[in-house]
Formats: structure tokens, sequence, C-alpha cells
């Protein structure tokens, strides 16, 4: 069997494939490299992909300065998990219910959905809601406010919408009814949009911190990672003194504020990207393909 012979093309294909993998990937191995390498020898610049004088000070200096590190990873963790799930249930659920032809206010509704993408209420009426809501220090200030996002709902109901009416004329004359055929039939089908919106809402609630801020900071329990981290970071620049100057000074011998931001970066990214990985097939194909044949 004859190989197939390298053309002008690939080549010039080849390469410009690996030069757009080395200048997506150079910006992560930077951030990796700086984070890796001695904060004194980091200030003198030039560091690329590789630490040029290796040490893991940076990141003992961010979980030996802070003792709830760990409590706020698992509460990150925890609003992640019921952030995304609880999301994606009322999400597909409205998405669903304004994707009915048969539903009377979906023109209302849909309109007030969208409306909500132009019009906000500011920072203050919503301190003052969630204040008399009494989620003040409360997990659910975590969910209830995030729980439903306008431009989730539009992504997911126009993808509902492009699935065949068959599907559920069919499983109606087979006497189905409605949630049968939400849980059984639709959401089964709108797999890659529910992986993609979920990917959405995991790295909203993982990086949120300005919840935490605002509504639980009087609750040591509900803090979180991303919360502790920005502490972290603002620590390490007052105690530089200069938070613009890329020599600045070291902290405690050891790091200094730029080496600390690409630590953090380092360890608020990774989770994310463990995720991914899981949730990238359903984003290639559609589970539609040759479902109906008309």
């Amino acid at each position: 069997m004859s190989r197939r012979k390298w053309t002008t093309f690939d080549m010039l294909l080849t390469l410009f494939m690996i030069f757009i993998i080395v200048i997506t990937l150079y910006p992560f191995l930077n951030i990796l490299a700086i984070s890796l390498n001695n904060a004194v020898d980091t200030a003198k610049g030039g560091i690329h992909i590789w630490p040029r004088d290796f040490t893991l000070a940076n990141y003992q200096e961010i979980f030996g300065s802070n003792d709830l590190l760990l409590q706020a990873s698992l509460m990150s963790v925890l609003r992640t998990v019921v952030g995304t799930i609880t999301g994606i249930i009322a999400s597909t659920m409205l998405a669903y219910t304004l994707s009915r032809k048969d539903f009377v206010f979906k023109g209302i509704f849909g309109f007030l959905l969208v409306l909500t993408m132009f019009i906000s209420g500011g920072l203050i009426p919503d301190y003052i809601l969630i204040r008399e809501l009494g989620l003040i220090n409360d997990f659910m200030v975590y969910i209830w406010p995030m729980l439903i996002s306008a431009f989730h709902v539009i992504i997911i109901r126009s993808f509902m919408d492009s699935l065949p009416t068959a599907l559920e004329e069919s499983a109606k004359m087979d006497g189905a009814n409605d949630f049968v055929i939400f849980y059984k039939i639709i959401i089964p089908l709108c797999m890659p949009v529910v992986a993609t919106i979920a990917l959405f809402l995991a790295v909203a609630q993982w990086n949120s911190w300005f919840d935490t801020y605002l509504y639980a900071r009087g609750n040591e329990a509900l803090t979180t990672l991303q919360f502790e981290l920005m502490k972290i970071l603002d620590n390490a620049n007052i105690s530089s003194g200069d938070i613009t100057s890329q020599n600045a000074e070291v902290i405690a011998g050891q790091t200094n504020p730029q080496s600390i931001k690409m630590a953090i970066t380092i360890i608020a990214t990774v989770p994310i990207l463990l995720v991914y990985p899981f949730l990238q097939k359903y984003f290639v194909t559609g589970l539609t393909l040759g479902a109906v044949k008309s």
C-alpha cells in the first residue's frame, strides 16, 4: 500500500497549524513558567516558556499565608456544582416552555427576557433586593441570582427550535406528556448545547468572587477560593508598595506581586481545564443528525 506524498500545501498547512498551536499555548506556558520561577530572577525579565530558576516558593507563599484556602476551595466546588446543575435545570425548562408553539404568552415572556439583557437595576438596587430576600451571608446568594441567564435561555431555545417537530408529535401519539417529552426526548437531543451552557455556568461560578465580597463577607464558612486568592494578591500588592512596577519589591525575600498573580492564575485555571475534556465531545456533533428522515 503506497503512502500518500506530502504536497507543498500540506507542508504549509502543517506549519500554519503548528504556529497556531504555539501562539495559543504560549500565554499559558509563560504564566506557568513565571509562577514556577524564583521571584528575584523573574524581576529581571526574560522568562518565556521555561522557568529559569525553578522554585515552588510562590505556591508555598499562597497556601502558607491563608488558612482558609482548603475550606474556600471546597465552597467554590460546592457552589460550582450546585449552581451549574440548578442553572441548567432552570434554563432548559424555561427555554423549552418558550420554544413551545402552543404557549400563548411566549412572545411576551420572550420580550421580557430579552429586555433584561439591556436594562439593569444597578449595584445598589441589587444589594437592596438581596438583603430584603434575606440572602446576605447565606449560601443561596450564590445560587438564586445566577439561576437564570437570558443569554443562556436564548441559546438553548434556539437549539430546541431547530429540532424536528415530528419527534414531539410521534411521542404524543404514543401517549407521552410534556414532562416525558422534555426529559426523555428533548434533553438527550440537546446535550451539545446543554454541555456548552454547563461549561459557561461552571466557569462563571468558579471565577466569581465579587458576590462573596458584597454578600457573604461576614460569614467565613461561605468564603470562596477566588475571594481568598484576591485577598492574597491585594496583600502582596500592598506589601510591595508599587503594584504597577514589574520590578516590585520582593516580599519576605521569596516572592513578588507578579509571581503571586501568575501562581493565582494557574490555581484558578487548572480546575476548569480539567473539566473541559469531559464536555468537549458534545461541542462537535449534534445528536439529532439522522433522527428524522423527511
